[in-house]
């Protein structure tokens, strides 16, 4: 018998991609993902690409992977889609100390995230309401 198949969480024209852990703090990493938040594709890579944020590019290679999940997975259209939603989850923080002076520790904390990002295609009156 087996379990059920789950429900498709996301509509038919949406795909998502998943990156887990990444070693920057929520804060920083939302910064990034709001830059690209509602843009075409095209134009939020293009934005990644020239990005001077660190974790500009593990967020790249996760909307490349988005993308992707989108043309293989679900025969969508590539020069249609839009950045749907970019959002950003806590993760593990990892607790380091460092030596002070007389004696003393102070605690360091080195905290992860979560980010997800799903692409979603646009009809082509929609797309071009998105560039004006």
């Amino acid at each position: 018998m087996g379990k059920a198949k789950a429900e498709r969480r996301l509509k038919d024209n949406e795909a998502q991609a998943v990156a887990r852990t990444l070693r920057v703090s929520p804060q920083k990493l939302n910064l990034v993902a709001a830059s690209i938040r509602g843009k075409k594709v095209d134009r939020a890579l293009a934005e990644l690409e020239f990005s001077r944020k660190r974790i500009a590019g593990a967020v790249k290679k996760t909307l490349e992977s988005a993308i992707a999940n989108a043309e293989n997975n679900h025969d969508l259209d590539v020069d249609s889609l839009v950045v749907a939603e970019a959002y950003v989850g806590k993760s593990i923080v990892m607790k380091r100390f460092h030596a002070r002076g007389r004696g003393r520790a102070s605690r360091i904390e080195r905290p992860f995230a979560h980010l997800t990002i799903v692409v979603r295609e646009v009809e082509a009156v929609e797309a071009q309401g998105e560039a004006a």
